[in-house]
């Protein structure tokens, strides 16, 4: 049975930083690709960051110098430090893991097989 609880969203000041979790079950992160989407209200939903197995990282443009994924094989626990974070970055977030390879198609992540619930972050 796949589950991914994400946690640590909420509330920051622009400028501020927040670290998202999501752990794991019925995957091995370290076996998987893992990444992280948002979607505000109204606006579609977009992929943010991935982690292959292979341990190679993408970002969209939109965060890259900002937000760093990593994982944590002992926890079976993805993250997202979200650093510098800016009005725009307000969404519901959300993980996300399958068995495909990390990859930007038009500078946009594909759609995932499994998903999280996902966990608010609102910049002011």
């Amino acid at each position: 049975h796949v589950q991914l609880v994400e946690s640590g969203g909420g509330s920051v000041q622009a400028g501020g930083s927040l670290r998202l979790s999501c752990a794991a079950s019925g995957y091995t992160v370290s076996s998987t690709r893992m990444g992280w989407f948002r979607q505000a209200p109204g606006k579609e939903r977009e992929g943010v960051a991935c982690i292959g197995r292979d341990g190679i990282t993408m970002y969209s443009d939109s965060v890259k110098g900002r937000f760093t994924i990593s994982q944590e094989n002992g926890k079976n626990t993805v993250y997202l430090q979200m650093n510098d974070l800016k009005p725009d970055d307000t969404a519901m977030y959300y993980c996300a893991a399958d068995f495909q390879l990390c990859s930007l198609v038009a500078g946009k992540f594909p759609s995932f097989g499994h998903w999280g619930q996902g966990t608010q972050v609102t910049v002011s």
